[in-house]
């Protein structure tokens, strides 16, 4: 490798670690900001893990909760909140490039190069274009999700400053795809309520399909394909990933009818079915939120949400997992293999080795990890080995689901629970990159000789 790879390759890792290091300072605010009294209801004590649980929860998005949100905070806590999880949503380096924009300051190489790490870009330009569409598009849908659910609420909340304060939550911790919630039990208080449903799902799939879809797709309704373009096609990332993303949905939707059709759907009229199954697979995408207990599912249907947690939203959006794009390169590569084929060749286009090679190192670091915590949990809990498994596929995907174990876990135990939701966020190549040491150049090599794979 010569010295200029080397170098890249060192200013990489470096980036990666100063992009980790201000998710880190990030939860210190955080646990600083939600620790403040003034934030409580009255007589609320937080131990110092409940609080660290809580900022990790937030700022990863994640949902998972060890203490009742609607009695912890009160009304400032809940706004400041709500900061926090557009700090974790939005991302750090969008919040921190918008803040230096606001101060005209101007933004250099080593800002850029972050900018780039953090939202998995494969290039330098239009970074801060970019930043600030990003920006300016999470905001304006929290924005319409705030107006439209702070009407409605007027329905089901006596004060209109009530109603208000849940659209406004409900909005960001939809957009975020958070999973928290202010209602003290989830969206089950709209278990019937169809509207409050659908706006919610908007919401969840706005913020996990990804920004650059979002960016494409409002490119082709402004009409930019008609400019000098007229064959305009999306890009194959969007294509993969919107497919994927929506054939997700749609067979967790299928699959949960089916196992749960003498199960939990068993006494439910047709309407219900479909909502209740649909929602439930939308939420695991990455939104945690829910409108019953998952806990009434059977036991086959929470190994397909723990599936569906592990695989996640899409990249460069506000959600966690393994992604969507990782798990369809994934279901090529096996189906080309099987077919013979040495490539991948899809859309008219033909897919990198490097990047199958990325997907399958993915896929392989995140389930270790997860096994690993599966394992250790179930050496330090008393909790049944399936519950485990869900808590932990809920944290690494950032989802918030939960079979109501999460609360009673001993400190040890949320430890590793918050150890998930960090990696989660940060992404598993970022963690990969942050515990990697230093790359030596190899002046030798040895005869290579192959081995009996299967």
């Amino acid at each position: 490798m010569d010295l200029s790879n080397r170098k890249i390759k060192l200013t990489y890792l470096s980036a990666i670690r100063l992009i980790v290091l201000f998710y880190v300072i990030a939860v210190i605010f955080s646990v600083g900001l939600l620790s403040l009294p003034i934030f409580h209801n009255e007589g609320v004590e937080l131990s110092f893990i409940d609080l660290v649980f809580t900022a990790v929860s937030a700022i990863s998005v994640t949902g998972l909760t060890v203490v009742s949100t609607v009695d912890t905070f009160n009304a400032a806590g809940k706004i400041a909140l709500t900061f926090v999880l557009q700090f974790g949503g939005i991302g750090i380096m969008t919040l921190g490039t918008f803040i230096w924009v606001m101060l005209r300051k101007r933004i250099g190489l080593r800002g850029r190069q972050l900018i780039q790490i953090d939202q998995n870009r494969t290039s330098l330009s239009g970074s801060v274009q970019l930043i600030l569409k990003i920006l300016k598009t999470i905001l304006l849908i929290e924005l319409v999700g705030t107006i439209i659910l702070s009407a409605y609420f007027l329905n089901y909340f006596d004060t209109w400053q009530e109603s208000l304060l849940q659209g406004y939550f409900g909005a960001v911790s939809a957009t975020t795809n958070a999973g928290f919630d202010i209602t003290g039990s989830s969206l089950e208080l709209f278990a019937n309520d169809y509207f409050v449903q659908f706006i919610n799902m908007v919401l969840l799939t706005l913020g996990a399909i990804g920004f650059p879809v979002l960016f494409e797709l409002q490119n082709y309704i402004r009409g930019d394909h008609r400019e000098g373009n007229p064959r305009h096609s999306f890009s194959l990332f969007t294509k993969l990933t919107t497919i994927t993303f929506f054939a997700l949905i749609v067979v967790g939707m299928i699959l949960i009818l089916i196992l749960e059709r003498n199960g939990f759907m068993a006494d439910k009229v047709w309407h219900e079915k479909i909502f209740y199954s649909l929602f439930q697979s939308v939420t695991t995408r990455n939104g945690g939120l829910a409108t019953m207990d998952v806990s009434e599912f059977t036991p086959p249907t929470l190994i397909l949400l723990c599936v569906l947690m592990f695989i996640g939203a899409s990249p460069s959006s506000v959600g966690g997992g393994i992604r969507t794009t990782t798990f369809a390169i994934m279901l090529l590569a096996i189906y080309n293999f099987a077919k013979g084929r040495t490539g991948i060749k899809i859309f008219g286009r033909e897919l990198d080795n490097e990047d199958i090679i990325r997907s399958f190192m993915v896929i392989t670091t995140a389930a270790m990890l997860c096994i690993t915590a599966i394992i250790l949990l179930a050496s330090i809990e008393p909790f049944p080995i399936l519950a485990i498994a869900f808590e932990v596929t809920s944290a690494f995907g950032t989802t918030g689901l939960s079979m109501g174990v999460t609360p009673e876990l001993s400190t040890a135990g949320k430890c590793i629970i918050i150890f998930l939701m960090f990696v989660g966020r940060i992404g598993i190549f970022s963690f990969l990159f942050l515990i990697r040491g230093k790359e030596t150049k190899e002046n030798y090599h040895y005869p290579k000789e192959r081995v009996i794979i299967g």
